[in-house]
């Protein structure tokens, strides 16, 4: 199915809010929830996540062997983990976290990044073929933005090939599994390619100094990445944090009308 009626006046009236910043001496990071903390924190001024009700996580191999269940009794409502990378990379540790996230009770879901030398097509068929189409699972994700490290490839297409690109992903992927891929990008990224043309996406958005309503202004989402260097029980090492922009209430209903 397409995002519904009802989803979409959701994400639409999600209510943002927040005030306060800074680090607390001897504390926790203020401006995040203190049910986690941050080894390189921002100095949170105004819009802050830690006025956002729900929090989650995104993970890759690089977080190593997570324990689940402390992850989610530390507060965890979502994660999404990586499964795929352009046409010929699966990430290693994606079955299992797929197994062991769902067995803890934890919404989750997966996420491709986009490699921008292979066509979407291409991509869209390789997340397919590595991710099963799971009752319960959150919608899956496409993870596009500018990779300057990449060894393999430095191109930056046009934006009007980008967005193409975005919606054949989006058109293909969103069909197998029955709900539109929720869509990740950075600031840059963004605004380099005018994303803000792209019609019917539900945006999740980056952004590590700065609330999304400063950093993308105008711009409707569903989730924000606010760190990735967040410390959380159950995980060694850091991990990205993402908080959901509206309400407990709100969350309930999204995941009622988004989950397969």
């Amino acid at each position: 199915m397409r995002v519904s009626l009802l989803l979409a006046a959701l994400v639409a009236g999600l209510s943002l809010a927040g005030c306060g910043g800074g680090r607390d001496r001897g504390g926790p990071v203020a401006g995040i929830p203190h049910r986690f903390s941050d080894r390189d924190p921002y100095d949170w001024r105004g819009l802050t996540p830690a006025h956002h009700e729900v929090h989650g996580i995104d993970v890759s191999r690089y977080q190593g062997e997570i324990d689940w269940r402390r992850v989610t009794g530390s507060g965890v409502a979502f994660a999404w983990l990586k499964a795929t990378e352009g046409g010929d990379t699966v990430d290693p540790l994606f079955k299992s976290n797929w197994r062991a996230a769902a067995r803890a009770g934890i919404p989750r879901g997966a996420y491709h990044f986009f490699y921008l030398c292979r066509p979407a097509a291409e991509q869209a068929a390789w997340f397919i073929s590595h991710v099963p189409s799971t009752p319960g699972a959150l919608p899956p994700v496409l993870d596009i933005e500018w990779n300057h490290a990449s060894p393999t490839c430095r191109a930056r297409p046009d934006p009007a090939t980008i967005r193409s690109e975005i919606r054949t992903f989006q058109r293909i992927v969103g069909a197998h599994y029955g709900q539109r891929p929720v869509l990740y990008t950075t600031v840059d990224f963004f605004d380099d390619n005018d994303l803000g043309q792209l019609s019917g996406e539900e945006f999740w958005l980056r952004s590590v100094a700065g609330h999304p309503r400063k950093t993308y202004p105008g711009q409707r989402w569903a989730f924000w990445q606010y760190t990735g260097t967040g410390l959380v029980p159950g995980i060694s090492g850091a991990a990205d944090l993402n908080a959901f922009a509206g309400s407990a209430e709100d969350w309930s209903r999204w995941l009622a009308a988004r989950r397969l």
